[in-house]
């Protein structure tokens, strides 16, 4: 599968995003959904989740209440709604797919491939 993430930008603090990833490949809705972020000078690092069902959600601890993870199996498309955002949300941002299909959500990040290309998101006032 390819993986077409989009939406990224610069923002100042307390603004939105929407951040989109498109899927090329069969088979969207047998798989559980991710975003992580490489923030400069860290390890990639998991953000969110949503399962092969569409009924759970998982987020990191520090954007949970701020960004939703949702999907449209129409487009073969991952959301990443990003609200209230912060200076330290800056980061690059990517999607990806576990590589299994029919399993629950994951933060641990190689249960995930086809990683795309990443958006940048910059929040700075």
């Amino acid at each position: 599968v390819q993986l077409q993430a989009s939406g990224g930008g610069l923002v100042r603090p307390g603004d939105f995003l929407k951040l989109s990833c498109v899927a090329f490949g069969p088979n969207f809705s047998r798989y559980t959904w991710g975003w992580s972020r490489q923030r400069p000078g860290k390890e990639r690092e998991f953000v969110a989740a949503i399962s092969w069902t569409g009924n759970s959600r998982d987020y990191a601890e520090p954007v949970k209440g701020r960004f939703t993870i949702s999907r449209d199996t129409s487009e073969n498309t991952v959301y990443l709604q990003m609200n209230s955002l912060k200076p330290e949300d800056t980061a690059v941002y990517y999607c990806a797919r576990r590589r299994t299909d029919l399993q629950p959500t994951a933060r641990n990040l190689s249960l995930y491939g086809s990683w795309g290309q990443g958006t940048q998101v910059t929040v700075s006032s």
